[in-house]
C-alpha cells in the first residue's frame, strides 16, 4: 500500500448536516431580489460589502423564522399535547413536552444559516459553527426523551425490584446519558475534521495516568454498586454515616445527596458511605422512650411502689406501646435530692411526629398517676448546715 492510499484512507470525512436545512430557500430568495434590483438600483449599493436588498430579505427570512418558532410553539405543539391528553398513556404528553425546547431551536438555527447565506457572510468557520450546533440539537433531543422517559425505566426497574427501582432506574439513566452526551461529543468533533478513532487511540497512551487519577471515580462507581446490590439505604431514609445526619435525596454514579434537618444538602462520596457504619432510622418500626422520674425524699415507700406499679400497668395497657419490646419501670436509685425511677420502653411507631403525641400523653399520665399518690417532683436543691452563728 502506497503512503498516498494510506493518507486518503486515513482521511476523516466532516460531517455535512446544515446545507440540507433550507430547502433550496436562498436561490429562491435570490430569484425574487432579481426583478428588485432591477426596479431599485440603489438597493445594489453595498454596507460592509452586502448590498441592502439582500440583507433586508436576509433580515426578514430570519424574523419569518423566528415567527415560525413561536407558531410552532404556541399552536402545533399545544394541538399535539391536547391530542395527547385523550389517550391512555402520559408518556406521549411527557415526550411532546421534552421536543418543545429542541424543535423550536432547530427554527433559530435554520434562520441564522439562512441570514448568513443570503449577505454571502457564511464562511467555514460559521458554517461549522452551525453545523455543531445542530447535531448538539439533535443529541439535546435524544437526551430529553430518555428523561421524558424516566418513568417508563422505573416501572422496568420495579418489575426485578420494586424496593431499587428508583435507585437502579436512575443508574441505568446515568449510564444512557453518558453514552449518548459520548456518542454526541464524537458527533461534534466529527464536524470539524477530527478523527474521534485516532484520539481515542492517542488517549490510550496516556490510559494508565488517566487510570490513577480516575481512581477515586472508580471507587465511588464500585461503591454506587455495592449500595444498591446490598440494598443498605433508598432514597428517603434517614440515616447517619461518616457523622452526616439526614434523609437520603438520591443516590448517584458518583455520589450520595443528603438532606439535613437544617434543609442543606451534603454530599458524600459513595466510597465513604460503602465503607463506613451506617444508621438506618428509617428501618426501625419502634421508638425508644427512656427518662427518670425524680420523686422528693418526702415520699414513702408504699407510695413509691404503687407508683411504679400504675406506672408499668399503665405503659403495659397503653396503645401507643410496643408489646414486644423491652419494658422496664423500676425504682432505681437514689440521688443527691430525689428519689429515682427509671423507664425504658419502645412505642410501637418510628414516626417522630406520632413518636412525640405518645410520649406527651405517657408524660401527662405519669403527671397524674404521681399527683393522685400524693407524691411531688423533686427538683435540684443542696441543703446547708450551719455549726454556728457568729456573735453579734
Amino acid at each position: 500500500m502506497s503512503a498516498g492510499e494510506t493518507t486518503e484512507n486515513n482521511t476523516t470525512i466532516a460531517l455535512n448536516v446544515i446545507d440540507g436545512l433550507d430547502m433550496g430557500l436562498p436561490t429562491e430568495v435570490q430569484k425574487l431580489l432579481a426583478p428588485v434590483y432591477e426596479a431599485f438600483p440603489a438597493l445594489s449599493n453595498t454596507i460592509w460589502g452586502i448590498p441592502y436588498a439582500n440583507l433586508i430579505a436576509a433580515t426578514l427570512v430570519f424574523l419569518f423564522f423566528l415567527l415560525l418558532r413561536r407558531f410552532f410553539t404556541l399552536v402545533i405543539v399545544a394541538t399535539m399535547q391536547k391530542f395527547a391528553q385523550r389517550t391512555s398513556t402520559h408518556y406521549d404528553e411527557r415526550i411532546i413536552s421534552a421536543l418543545k425546547g429542541p424543535l423550536a431551536f432547530i427554527f433559530i438555527l435554520i434562520g441564522i444559516h439562512l441570514f448568513f447565506v443570503l449577505i454571502f457572510k457564511e464562511t467555514d468557520v460559521i458554517k461549522k459553527i452551525l453545523e455543531t450546533l445542530v447535531v448538539y440539537t439533535v443529541f439535546w433531543t435524544i437526551l430529553s426523551i430518555i428523561e421524558a422517559m424516566r418513568e417508563l425505566i422505573y416501572n422496568i426497574t420495579g418489575k426485578f425490584n420494586r424496593d431499587l427501582s428508583k435507585e437502579v432506574g436512575n443508574f441505568i439513566l446515568a449510564l444512557i446519558k453518558i453514552l449518548v452526551a459520548g456518542i454526541g461529543l464524537g458527533a461534534m468533533l466529527q464536524v470539524w475534521g477530527i478523527n474521534v478513532t485516532a484520539l481515542i487511540a492517542s488517549l490510550g497512551i496516556g490510559g494508565l495516568a488517566f487510570a490513577l487519577a480516575a481512581k477515586d471515580t472508580v471507587a465511588n462507581l464500585f461503591g454506587s454498586f455495592s449500595l444498591l446490590a446490598d440494598r443498605t439505604i433508598r432514597i428517603g431514609e434517614w440515616i447517619v454515616v461518616n457523622n452526616v445526619e439526614g434523609v437520603v435525596e438520591d443516590i448517584g454514579m458518583r455520589t450520595t445527596k443528603i438532606r439535613s434537618f437544617d434543609k442543606s444538602v451534603i454530599t458524600v462520596p459513595n466510597h465513604v458511605i460503602a465503607n463506613s457504619p451506617i444508621e438506618n432510622f428509617s428501618r426501625r418500626g419502634v421508638r425508644r422512650i427512656r427518662m427518670h422520674i425524680r420523686l422528693t425524699y418526702a415520699t414513702t415507700t408504699e407510695q413509691i411502689t404503687a407508683i411504679v406499679d400504675e406506672i408499668k400497668t399503665m405503659l403495659q395497657t397503653h396503645e401507643g406501646i410496643s408489646r414486644e419490646d423491652t419494658l422496664l419501670v423500676n425504682f432505681e436509685s437514689f440521688g443527691d435530692s430525689s428519689l429515682n425511677i427509671f423507664i425504658y420502653t419502645f412505642t410501637n411507631t418510628a414516626n417522630w411526629e406520632k413518636h412525640l403525641q405518645i410520649r406527651e400523653n405517657i408524660n401527662l399520665k405519669i403527671m397524674k398517676i404521681v399527683a393522685k399518690h400524693g407524691a411531688g417532683f423533686a427538683f435540684p436543691s443542696h441543703s446547708l448546715y450551719i455549726e454556728s452563728m457568729p456573735q453579734t
